[in-house]
């Protein structure tokens, strides 16, 4: 991979909307095959064109192989983050918690909010909604201009007894 490359296909995503979902797929794939067979960045940008044009199981196995293929950085946590919201769009939301708890116990980084956004998603699937609230909550709080403490506060003690 290589400056021109990673423009290359940050245009394509910035472009998703003109296109079809054959081309656009279509478009990703002539990217990613410029890069070494096996290669865990060409997977998960398979798989990340999938998603986002409706086959989460076709993406869950991309993502899957994108993994183990050793991605790293930014794209493994997001891999982990997209595997879990299209494990949920499956009807899979146990798998999608366990996931994103252990990605969140792993460690923090500026897409931790999106990490909980799912999470909070899953949960309500699995009937846990005031754990949900909580976490999306406590997520909100840190961008809000005031009442953060007691934001944070509140979504502790929807979890929380006092």
């Amino acid at each position: 991979m290589n400056e021109d490359w990673e423009r290359r296909v940050a245009d394509a995503w910035a472009s998703i909307d003109e296109y079809g979902e054959t081309e656009f797929r279509a478009l990703i794939e002539g990217l990613a095959a410029e890069l070494p067979p096996g290669d865990g960045t060409a997977d998960f940008e398979r798989a990340c064109a999938f998603d986002s044009t409706g086959d989460p199981a076709r993406a869950v196995t991309l993502y899957r192989q994108a993994t183990a293929a050793g991605l790293t950085g930014e794209r493994r946590r997001r891999a982990a983050i997209q595997l879990a919201s299209s494990l949920r769009n499956l009807g899979r939301p146990e798998e999608s918690v366990a996931l994103l708890t252990a990605e969140r116990d792993a460690g923090s980084d500026h897409l931790d909010d999106a990490l909980r956004a799912v999470l909070a998603l899953a949960l309500t699937d699995l009937g846990r909604e005031r754990e949900a609230v909580s976490i999306a909550i406590t997520a909100l709080a840190a961008h809000l201009p005031r009442y953060r403490r007691s934001m944070a506060e509140y979504a502790r003690l929807l979890v929380e007894p006092e």
